[in-house]
């Protein structure tokens, strides 16, 4: 490829022909090198954030077309995300669980529990008077009576509900199985069906009367809602702005 001379080497023509060859492409990538160089020194901050769809569509949804860093979310249960938070495969969880894990850290910021509602139009006149009698089996089986919706058909968040009022389980099976919380609150509006539902979920019904609070419970289950990010989060600033935007708008 080359001739040694005196004062260094010239190439040979098999080194001038390598060159023409190569000269091209060597340009071509030393400018994608510039380019991907200056994209990653302005480009937004990429952010992966991971909780349940409920926590998401009441929260933060609304507001993922003003963030000032790109999102991605992610929804599954509340072990498999710290998990993968822990792994540093995601940025960012909403979580009810605070499992020891050696990599995170946790910032409790509200509580939630869970209350049983109706339709609006729904007569409750007869629970009224079962609940100021407080006679809790009297009133199980009146509930046990009406038409359920449910997020899952083991009933799970009325299966603590009843848990926690009554000391037994449930005794009947939800009429309707509907994939989230929203599904639930759209078709109360327009019958006489009963759900336990987390507070924050139904807030807005609760106010323009679409629905109604039938029970909060003679014993009220609560969970506390936390933040779960890395020790050392790569984001700091736009996780942040994550929590004061949740806390402010959000959950608040």
């Amino acid at each position: 490829m080359f001739e040694r001379k005196n004062r260094g080497v010239i190439p040979t023509d098999r080194g001038t022909l390598l060159y023409n060859y190569i000269i091209g492409p060597m340009i071509g990538l030393e400018e994608i090198e510039k380019l991907c160089y200056k994209k990653s020194k302005t480009s937004r901050a990429t952010v992966s954030v991971g909780m349940c769809f409920t926590t998401f569509h009441y929260t933060l949804e609304e507001h993922v077309g003003h963030l000032p860093f790109n999102l991605i979310t992610k929804f599954g249960e509340c072990a498999q995300l710290l998990n993968e938070l822990n792994a540093g495969v995601i940025d960012f969880v909403i979580t009810s669980q605070t499992p020891p894990l050696p990599n995170l850290v946790y910032t409790p910021f509200m509580t939630t529990r869970n209350v049983l509602v109706c339709g609006g139009q729904t007569d409750i006149s007869t629970l009224e008077k079962l609940i100021i009698a407080n006679h809790p089996e009297p009133i199980s089986d009146w509930l046990g009576n009406q038409v359920w919706f449910a997020t899952s058909a083991d009933m799970e968040a009325v299966k603590r509900f009843w848990q926690v009022n009554f000391e037994v389980s449930p005794d009947f099976k939800p009429s309707f199985v509907l994939p989230h919380y929203g599904s639930i609150l759209r078709n109360l509006k327009s019958c006489n069906g009963f759900a336990v539902v987390p507070d924050f979920v139904c807030k807005h019904e609760l106010a323009n009367g679409t629905v109604k609070l039938a029970w909060e419970g003679s014993q009220q289950p609560e969970d506390m809602l936390h933040f779960a990010k890395r020790k050392n989060t790569s984001y700091p600033k736009e996780l942040l702005h994550l929590e004061n935007l949740l806390t402010t708008n959000g959950l608040s």
